[in-house]
């Protein structure tokens, strides 16, 4: 990646965060993006920032460049495009991983019941802002040949599970973009797709379950449940996807939604304790069959 220019947006937390500190690893300038900064916080109020990942880059072997950029503002994007455009003069790598919905999704209440503004506004935080982003950034990809642009979404088809309705809309929605970017950007040279990872065990999810990562298993008997043995760190998904973007054949993933499970089996990727969580079979063999998730021993899908 030495000599490449990355692009991450909501890099602030998560696996925007953990893909743009692996992508410096290899060497490249990140631009990482996203609403809070040490000075001004986001409405998700939470305590990272773009800069700390920015220095996570650093510290990780590449160049990291803070850029606050409200996704949902045009004028925003635009400035950040003309700076990218001065300093690097393109893109290589976009990584699309706008969110900004958790406070606004209703995972109890059925969507009639639910709040309409708080939908319309998860929509508009989760789509809206990946449609701006891309409209404004894809010319600084397709000008270099070999470039990527990968959306991250949760999840790896279109099944619905009960999330809610805005919330499977938002996840569906992203999933399409990376389908339709596999087909637009082909003839130009470039791959778009999508990726996901599988139960996250991010910092706001850390948060929820009353845990912190070295103690993180303590959750599985208590708010996380069974299921959270499977969880895996942002970095899972993070080093599946720069082995992909150096992967010289990876063209024929483009338009697919590819999960953090796929990318392991394919390139071999660890998360950070060496284990190798597998929330696709887990998910086939134990949720899909019936079973009792607290009856199945979690070892040997890790």
């Amino acid at each position: 990646m030495t000599a490449k220019t990355v692009l991450v947006t909501g890099a602030t937390r998560g696996c925007g965060r953990a893909i743009a500190v692996e992508l410096g690893r290899g060497g490249a300038t990140v631009y990482v993006t996203g609403r809070t900064t040490r000075g001004s916080s986001s409405p998700m109020q939470r305590s990272e920032t773009i800069e700390e990942t920015a220095e996570l880059v650093d510290a990780a072997g590449g160049r990291g460049v803070p850029v606050r950029c409200d996704f949902t503002s045009v004028a925003d994007v635009d400035a950040l495009r003309e700076r990218v455009e001065a300093e690097s003069g393109g893109l290589d790598v976009l990584v699309d991983d706008v969110w900004g919905g958790d406070p606004f999704v209703d995972f109890e209440r059925p969507y009639w019941e639910s709040s309409l503004d708080d939908a319309l506004t998860l929509v508009h935080n989760a789509l809206d802002t990946h449609l701006i982003a891309l409209h404004r950034l894809l010319p600084l990809v397709v000008r270099r040949p070999g470039g990527f642009v990968i959306e991250v979404t949760d999840g790896d088809d279109d099944e619905y599970v009960g999330a809610g309705i805005p919330y499977y809309l938002a996840k569906c929605g992203v999933r399409a973009l990376g389908r339709a970017l596999g087909a637009e950007l082909a003839g130009r040279g470039c791959v778009g797709l999508s990726v996901t990872p599988g139960f996250l065990r991010s910092e706001a999810m850390l948060d929820l379950f009353g845990v912190a990562e070295p103690n993180w298993r303590d959750a599985v008997t208590g708010a996380g449940g069974p299921d959270f043995a499977l969880s895996e760190t942002p970095y899972y998904l993070a080093r599946g996807v720069a082995a992909l973007v150096n992967d010289p054949d990876a063209a024929r993933f483009a338009g697919r939604t590819i999960a953090s499970w796929t990318l392991m089996r394919e390139y071999g990727v660890t998360d950070v304790d060496g284990t190798r969580p597998d929330w696709g079979r887990w998910y086939a063999e134990v949720h899909k069959a019936g079973r009792n998730p607290a009856e199945v021993d979690p070892a040997p899908y890790r």
